[in-house]
């Protein structure tokens, strides 16, 4: 069995932008699971985006009291045969990796945001560290960005898209 997923972060909406782009919403609806990597703002983006297939997602340190009583500060769940977890923040690039391998020892793949800088990495002992980037605030990236994940058993493929 292969699962899909769309990954997304930092929405910061209205801020950034009034609604999130036609193309997440597409993408969304081709995903059998929908990540979010925190930093909502509002919570009429999980809401809408909620329409569109079952979300796993967290809050960031940009939302408030309303989505913090509705999402977790981590989120763990079990696609197949890899161990995911979701966090907004990682702290700074540099000893990312040794700090994730430290931080989380149980999962496989860590979703986070919080940079709106795509990433993509393994740790030394081989967690995969994802990071959607914005499809909404691309800040000093070319491009707007989300990323599609295929899961089947235990491999991961993961797939930049740029909007």
């Amino acid at each position: 069995m292969t699962t899909r997923l769309l990954l997304i972060s930092d929405t910061h909406i209205p801020a950034r932008r009034r609604t999130l782009p036609d193309e997440v919403r597409r993408l969304a609806d081709e995903a059998d699971l929908i990540v979010h990597a925190g930093d909502w703002v509002v919570d009429s983006v999980l809401d809408d985006i909620a329409q569109h297939g079952e979300v796993v997602g967290v809050y960031g340190n940009n939302d408030g009291a309303d989505l913090r009583a509705r999402l977790p500060l981590v989120a763990h769940r079990r696609i197949e045969g890899v161990r995911m977890s979701v966090v907004h923040e990682t702290g700074d690039a540099p000893s990312r990796e040794r700090r994730m391998d430290a931080a989380y020892p149980e999962t496989d793949l860590l979703v986070f945001g919080h940079s709106h800088i795509p990433w993509d990495t393994r740790t030394p002992r081989g967690m995969r560290l994802l990071n959607p980037g914005s499809p909404t605030d691309r800040r000093r990236q070319p491009h707007h960005t989300c990323m599609r994940v295929t899961i089947d058993d235990t491999r991961i493929e993961a797939t930049l898209v740029t909007l």
